[in-house]
């Protein structure tokens, strides 16, 4: 076994040990294996070992890792900063982007779904901390952006994301993540119609296990997989 397939089921054995230990389903927390910077042959390497989902921040590197790995079956996340003019990019390349934070990003995602034909899946990202180095929307006006994108037709919103302030302690970011599982239900009890709030994206490598405590259905893990990047 690779080190990578040996890290793998590491991550997701653990997991499965948090899901259960809060009573929540294993299943219903996905793995999205963050890839950045890493080439596409060790890459392989964990989609070879079960990994389904790949994570990427940068549309160029994405775009090169999709062609090298094109006839694997894959489901490709961008969990980056988005810019507009990139936007068509990543409606060809990508299921789901996570990175959503104002309208006239996503009024160019509906623009260039719209033109492929396609519903594109979003997350909106918030910025609970109100960290002035990070993207995302702020609690207080997640609601009207949401309500706005929902006359979006080729959009489909489907949850939030967030990126916490970063402590060696992962109960120190717990107070972040529970922000956002409140955010989402009271979106979810506003009725938005075409708006799910299935989805919260939150957690990476040092504090997943608190995100899934706090109801995290999507953790992006890069180095706990892949090894420090260089």
């Amino acid at each position: 076994m690779s080190t990578i397939a040996h890290n793998l089921q590491q991550v997701r054995d653990a997991i499965e040990k948090a899901a259960l230990s809060c009573g929540r389903d294993p299943a219903s927390v996905k793995l999205v294996a963050v890839s950045k910077t890493v080439p596409p042959e060790r890459i392989r390497q964990a989609v070879e070992a079960g990994a389904t989902d790949l994570g990427e921040n940068y549309i160029q590197e994405a775009r090169e890792k999709t062609e090298a790995l094109k006839n694997t079956a894959l489901t490709w996340h961008f969990i980056g900063h988005l810019q507009s003019n990139k936007a068509k990019y990543a409606v060809r390349l990508f299921e789901l982007v996570h990175s959503v934070d104002d309208l006239n990003l996503a009024e160019e995602l509906d623009r260039r779904a719209r033109a492929m034909g396609k519903i594109q899946k979003v997350l909106v990202q918030v910025n609970v901390a109100g960290e002035t180095t990070k993207s995302g929307v702020s609690p207080d006006d997640v609601l009207d952006l949401i309500r706005r994108m929902a006359t979006l037709k080729n959009l489909a919103v489907c949850g939030l994301m967030t990126m916490p302030p970063y402590f060696n302690a992962p109960e120190r970011v717990r107070p972040f993540f529970g922000q956002l599982r409140k955010l989402g239900a009271q979106i979810r009890k506003a009725g938005i119609p075409g708006v799910s709030m299935n989805e919260l994206s939150m957690g990476m490598s040092g504090d997943f296990k608190t995100a899934i405590e706090e109801g995290a259905t999507l953790v992006r893990i890069g180095t706990a997989i892949f090894g420090e990047r260089t």
